[in-house]
This record gives structure tokens, C-alpha cells and sequence, in this order.
């Protein structure tokens, strides 16, 4: 976090005070009260805590803000959730938009990872889209890099292959960095299509115990390809998901959509700012928004920056190439 312009605030006049009785005190301030410390820098307020009470000196605008910041902490903990920087910063950068503070209830859990942190959706477009999971058999999140596109949809998959919803989990790449000739690659098909398929496997060692998902993938319950091996098979009784999908071709994206088997749910995710495909092609999760719209059962979930939630400098570098090309075009 940088040095910032701190307003020295004293604990004087009348201040806002906030009930502590029902939250262990150092997990809410951190280590070192670096919680605290960070939002005394970020508004011109200052924090007291006294017994159960923790007091808030300031203008009755940063003090009001700084309330509705400390109430939804102290709410992710009674609900089992673990406070990071992370969820903090993006906390007070919403807040700071004259946004509500991220609302987070019990009902919002999608699972546990194996460090017992709390996977749910930590902004409004993303409680649209896991809601969208839920709710449909077929759904396009459409966003840029940090949104939770990939990792929201893979921790749906684990939580209903857990719940027996489904029979296995599939998940799809296009290979496009080796424009899917893959037989020229050393290895067997697993060799060849690790480095296209990390970010897949990253999240489901986090939302797995050790040894599970190998396990799992011995077993075929999970199964992670390119795109190119789905031609001719019907997907039954899976959650299937088809990641960076706007590297796929028109057609492509067509055969992929048609593999949709029984009682089989299929999440498509991409980010049509950063398409690999050569200029003369057109990518199939743009063409695709045109051609399904309106089908009952589809829905099209659209994220932007401010769902972002990696280093808070990824959604100044996603604000700063929109304002880049739309001054200077696309590349």
C-alpha cells in the first residue's frame, strides 16, 4: 500500500460508535492493526476502541462511511468469513464511489477452500453471476482479467460435484498460443496441455484436499482438455466450462455449445479485450452474444472493473487501457 496524505483526526466532539461485543477484536483490526491503521489512512477519521465499543471520530460523512465499512467486517467474520487486505481494500475503494460496502451473508457461501476461507461473490456483479450459475443451464460471463470469472465458476463445479448434482467436472481451453496442433508437442495429452490449462488446475487445488484432484482426474470425474478433443461428445450429467472463450472461432464455439448433454450445466468464460485469434478471424464469444440472446435458460453476465478483485492496481490498469483506447483505438 502507498504513502498516502494522512488528515490528522483527534479523538474529540461526539463520535460514531460501533458494538464490538460480538467479534474477537484482533482478527477485525489484523496484525498490528493493520486494518485499522489502513482506514485511518484511506479517510480523515480516527479509530478508538474501548472495551466493546470501538469509537469514530470524524466528519459525520468519512465517520458514516467508515461505520458501514467496519459493520460488513465485523459481518464476514460472524459468518465464518477471513478478513484479508484484499477484501478490505476493495471494501473501501467501493465505498469511496459512494457504493455500498460489499454485502456478505451466509446465504452467499459457495464453499470452503482448503485453507477454510470462504468462497463467495464480493461484489454485485458477481453475486449476479453465481446467481446466474444457479439459476441457468447455459451462462456467458463476459469480463476482464480479475473479475472472478474463471475461479467463481470453478468453485460452483466443485460445490455440485460435492452435492452429487453432477457426475464429473470438464473443463476447456482453447489452446490457441499452439493454434491446437498439439500432436507435435512432446508428451502425452496431459503433458501437452498443462501450460494452457494452469489457471484451471490452480483453482481446484485450492478448493480440494491434497490428493483429491489427481485422484479425481485418474477416475475421469474431473477432466481437463482443449477444446479441440469435445468434437462428437455428448457432455451428460456434468458442469462443463469453457475458459478464455473468446479465443474460440465461430465455429468453435458452436461445436462446443452443442456437446450439452442431460441434466448438464455449461459456463462459458471469457474477455473479448484480449482475443489471441489472427485478425481475419472472428471470435466466437462475440459472435455468440448476437446469435443466443433472449433464449430462456441462456443468460449473458457482463463484469467490469469495478468486480475486480486482485491487487487494486489491475482495476486502474483495466480503467487506464479504456481510457488509452478510446482515445487512440484498439491495437
Amino acid at each position: 500500500m502507498g504513502k498516502k496524505n494522512v488528515t490528522k483526526v483527534s479523538a474529540t466532539g461526539d463520535p460514531m460508535v460501533v458494538s464490538l461485543a460480538s467479534v474477537d477484536q484482533r482478527r477485525l483490526f489484523g496484525p498490528g492493526n493493520i486494518y485499522a491503521k489502513e482506514i485511518e489512512l484511506e479517510f480523515p477519521v480516527k479509530l478508538v476502541a474501548r472495551g466493546d465499543e470501538l469509537r469514530i471520530y470524524g466528519d459525520s460523512d468519512s465517520a458514516n462511511k467508515v461505520k458501514d465499512i467496519i459493520e460488513q467486517m465485523i459481518d464476514h467474520i460472524d459468518t465464518g468469513g477471513i478478513l484479508s487486505e484484499q477484501a478490505l481494500e476493495y471494501a473501501i475503494r467501493m465505498v469511496k464511489r459512494d457504493k455500498p460496502a460489499p454485502s456478505i451473508d451466509s446465504d452467499d457461501r459457495i464453499l470452503l477452500t482448503n485453507r477454510h476461507e470462504v468462497i463467495r461473490p464480493r461484489s454485485d456483479g458477481q453475486r449476479e453471476y453465481v446467481d446466474a450459475i444457479n439459476g441457468n443451464d447455459l451462462v456467458f460471463s463476459i469480463g476482464p482479467a480479475g473479475t472472478g470469472k474463471t475461479y467463481l465458476a470453478v468453485a460452483c463445479a466443485v460445490r455440485s460435484l460435492k452435492e452429487r448434482h453432477v457426475d464429473r467436472i470438464i473443463l476447456v481451453r482453447p489452446a490457441v498460443e499452439a493454434d491446437e496442433a498439439l500432436g507435435f508437442l512432446p508428451g502425452d495429452l496431459k503433458e501437452k496441455v498443462d501450460p494452457y490449462l494452469r489457471p484451471l488446475y490452480d483453482a481446484l487445488y485450492e478448493m480440494l484436499p491434497m490428493g483429491r484432484m489427481e485422484k479425481f482426474i485418474d477416475e475421469g470425474t474431473i477432466e481437463v482438455a482443449p477444446l479441440a478433443y469435445m468434437r462428437g461428445r455428448t457432455l451428460n450429467n456434468s458442469f462443463v466450462i469453457l475458459d478464455e472463450a473468446q479465443n474460440t472461432t465461430v465455429r468453435q464455439m458452436k461445436m462446443f455449445l452443442t456437446r450439452l448433454g442431460l441434466n448438464s450445466k455449461a459456463v462459458v468464460t471469457g474477455d473479448i479485450t484480449q482475443i489471441d485469434l489472427p485478425t481475419e478471424r472472428t471470435s466466437g464469444l462475440i459472435h455468440v452474444q448476437n446469435v443466443l440472446e433472449d433464449i430462456e435458460g441462456i443468460k449473458f453476465v457482463y463484469l467490469d472493473d469495478k468486480d475486480v478483485v486482485r491487487h487494486k492496481l489491475v482495476q486502474d490498469i483495466i480503467l487506464a487501457y479504456e481510457r488509452f483506447e478510446s482515445r487512440n483505438g484498439t491495437e
